[in-house]
Order: C-alpha cells, then sequence, then structure tokens
C-alpha cells in the first residue's frame, strides 16, 4: 500500500462498541484518534486534533429540524459519515453519535496529518504542512472526501474509517465552538492543547 510519505502507522480500527453513547463524551473521545481514507492502493491518515459537538436538540446542529434527504445519515447509528457542502466551496466531515433515529453528530475539525502526506500536499496544491488538514474544510479536501462518503461506516473496512491513537494527547482543552449563530456559550469543542494543527482560537476553558 502507498502511503505517499516514508512512515506507515499501525492503526486498528475503532469497533462501534467503543464509541461513547453521548454525543458530547464521543467528540472529547476522538481527540487523538486516527482518521484513514483509503483509495485504490494510496492510504492517507492523521491525528484528530479538533472536534466540534452538535448534541440532540442542539439548535445549531443540522439534526434540530429533524429528518431530511440531506441529513439522514446524522440519524443513523453513532460511528457514519456525515458529509455535508457549505458555502459552496467545501465539505465538512461528521461522526454520527447517538443511537438510531436520534440526531447528532461530531464534526472533525482538524487533524495532524500522518501518512499520505505527499498526496495531501496534492490535492490541497499546497506544500505548507501546517495548513494541510487545519480547518473542517481544509480537512476534507485533504483527506479527498466528498459527498460520495456520506452514509460510509466508519467502523467497517472501506474506503474511510476510524482507528486507534498512534500516540495519545497530552491534554484536550475545550472551547465554544466556531462560527456558529445559535447555542455559542456552549463549552463543545474540544482541541488537544498545544498542537499547532489545531485551527481557531486556542483559549482554554477547562482542560484535562
Amino acid at each position: 500500500m502507498q502511503t505517499g510519505n516514508h512512515r506507515a502507522y499501525e492503526v486498528r480500527r475503532l469497533s462501534r462498541a467503543s464509541l461513547p453513547s453521548d454525543t458530547v463524551e464521543l467528540a472529547r473521545y476522538l481527540i487523538g484518534k486516527t482518521i484513514v481514507r483509503k483509495s485504490g492502493r494510496n492510504r492517507i491518515s492523521g491525528r484528530i486534533v479538533e472536534t466540534e459537538a452538535y448534541p440532540p436538540g442542539d439548535r445549531s446542529g443540522h439534526a434540530y429540524r429533524g429528518r431530511t434527504a440531506r441529513n439522514q445519515s446524522l440519524f443513523l447509528r453513532r460511528g457514519i459519515a456525515y458529509v455535508y457542502f457549505i458555502y459552496g466551496t467545501s465539505y465538512m466531515l461528521n461522526v454520527a453519535a447517538e443511537e438510531p433515529g436520534v440526531g447528532a453528530g461530531v464534526l472533525l475539525r482538524a487533524i495532524e496529518p500522518l501518512e499520505g502526506i505527499d498526496i495531501m500536499k496534492r490535492l490541497r496544491n499546497t506544500d505548507k504542512l501546517i495548513d494541510l488538514a487545519r480547518g473542517p474544510g481544509r480537512l476534507a479536501a485533504a483527506l479527498n472526501i466528498d459527498r460520495r462518503l456520506d452514509g460510509v461506516d466508519l467502523c467497517a473496512d472501506g474506503p474511510l474509517w476510524l482507528g486507534t491513537a498512534v500516540r495519545e494527547p497530552t491534554r484536550i482543552s475545550t472551547t465554544v465552538r466556531i462560527g456558529i449563530r445559535r447555542e455559542m456559550h456552549r463549552p463543545l469543542r474540544f482541541f488537544e492543547a498545544g498542537n499547532a494543527f489545531v485551527s481557531g482560537p486556542r483559549g482554554r476553558i477547562r482542560g484535562r
């Protein structure tokens, strides 16, 4: 398998049973875990270093007004990918977070590139390592993610899956979420403190 750089990492797929059944707990749990993208013989991966939780009933979440053709993946069982297009330019990758029929998800906001860095640079048309996947739109572009991956099971062998951590986070910090207009006060953004690949403000409300 080609990784596009010189180091390959041993990562095991996360089982659905290992994923916390609470959206906020899942958002914190995913910090330090790995997201793996397989395309043919190529493999791209990164450490998840920033997430945002959109729990049930959250007015800023896509599931708030109920199930639609666009957001139906959010209502499937936890560990399913929900991919949507926004601003006419960017895709966003989310992880469905609750039981079937309950709409909630975790937005993946940033990763620290691990494998396939050369491929990421081509996909993003940049040589700046720090900017390859710092922000949710860049993350999706660097992993070559679009709506074709909406509904993919991230706990099964396939083109996109969640894996174990290659390195545990030193400390997880929490702030309010970024770029929303409702329920802005809720501290539902999680990130690895001190990691240069985190997007947005790095101010800490509380840490682990």
